[in-house]
């Protein structure tokens, strides 16, 4: 059976290659007569690949040395815990922006640590949009401020970057690898691998080296960042099988020109899905133009009590995983960078021809 075209928000498709190279080398790696499954985290095989990962992710992002590089445990979702505790105090304060599902998770949870003021929500726009930085009530006693720059969920996206007097942090788990970002603009920048990084389980944390030794003396050591720091990601085991495909993925990226040239091919693969649902009375996308995402693009159908044909016949036509999250229902495509533009085509000619098929 030849592959499908997966659309899922996560976990993500991988770069076929990625996964060709992972295969003939799952039994032996690099003449190790081991698989990176069954090494130990402490030898000098493993370090390698750790080692260069990083170096890889730097040149990538043109990453300084001011910024620690963490391969931590877990997914975003357990930095929403990590943020308040390793930044939050003394000051017992923090800002949010409030754009959508994700955001409002980050927000839930840092309420369980500290006080949260959110700045600003598009709540009562159903998060179709992205409030002006002009309307934000900043608070002076933040210790810093929190955003999410896409919405999985929502696609929606921010393509600038708030500008605030305490150290910025950005969820960046669907954005980071998509396009270029300057990272230096932010303390604090944290990404789940399963968009476009790597397999699920393992998420990077990129840190200002002057925000690490601030956490709360509750912090647990594992969620502690100068921890992580201190000890190279290698305080504990990590998750080291994804940490080796996230390495794979990397060097993918940079043979293949880098995030400029990943941007440009994001920015086509978008452009002409936008295009063709704006074109199509059909289909509608609810998400304001100057905001919408270029890795999640919901839509609706003109009838929804078409979705279930429409995703079963996707589904014989090799187009998976294109259902749109139970919280705001029609459909949700994914275009992460391991999507090519031959997928976003197939995808967009089942939808004319299943348009056609209902008008």
């Amino acid at each position: 059976m030849s592959r499908c075209y997966n659309f899922s928000p996560g976990p993500a498709a991988l770069p076929e290659a990625v996964l060709r190279q992972a295969s003939a080398e799952l039994l032996d790696w690099g003449g190790s007569g081991m698989s990176v499954m069954e090494m130990s985290h402490r030898s000098a095989e493993f370090n390698g690949i750790a080692v260069e990962a990083e170096a890889c992710l730097r040149r990538l992002l043109d990453l300084s040395a001011d910024y620690a590089v963490l391969f931590m445990h877990g997914g975003a979702t357990t930095q929403f815990s990590a943020v308040p505790l390793n930044l939050g105090f003394p000051a017992g304060q923090a800002d949010y922006v409030n754009t959508g599902h994700w955001s409002s998770k980050a927000i839930a949870e840092a309420g369980r640590y500290l006080e949260v003021n959110v700045v600003a929500t598009s709540v009562e726009e159903n998060f179709s949009t992205i409030p002006p930085q002009k309307t934000w009530s900043l608070n002076d006693n933040a210790a810093y401020l929190h955003h999410t720059p896409n919405e999985t969920i929502g696609g929606v996206e921010f393509f600038w970057v708030p500008e605030v007097e305490v150290p910025l942090v950005a969820d960046m788990s669907s954005t980071l690898l998509s396009r270029p970002v300057d990272i230096h603009r932010f303390g604090v920048v944290y990404a789940s691998a399963q968009k476009n990084i790597g397999p699920a389980g393992l998420t990077l944390v990129l840190v200002h080296r002057e925000l690490l030794g601030r956490a709360a003396a509750a912090t647990p050591s594992l969620l502690n960042w100068k921890i992580t720091a201190d000890h190279q990601s290698m305080f504990n085991t990590p998750p080291t099988y994804a940490l080796y495909l996230t390495g794979l993925v990397l060097a993918w990226l940079e043979a293949r020109g880098g995030l400029e040239a990943i941007e440009a091919v994001n920015r086509r693969k978008a452009e002409k899905l936008y295009r063709m649902i704006d074109d199509c009375d059909f289909y509608s996308n609810p998400v304001a133009e100057h905001c919408r995402s270029l890795m999640n693009i919901p839509f609706t159908l003109a009838d929804d009590a078409l979705d279930k044909i429409f995703l079963a016949q996707a589904r014989e036509a090799g187009l998976l995983n294109l259902k749109g999250h139970r919280s705001v229902g029609g459909m949700r495509a994914s275009l992460y960078n391991a999507i090519s533009e031959q997928a976003v085509d197939v995808l967009i000619d089942f939808m004319r021809d299943f348009a056609a098929s209902r008008g």
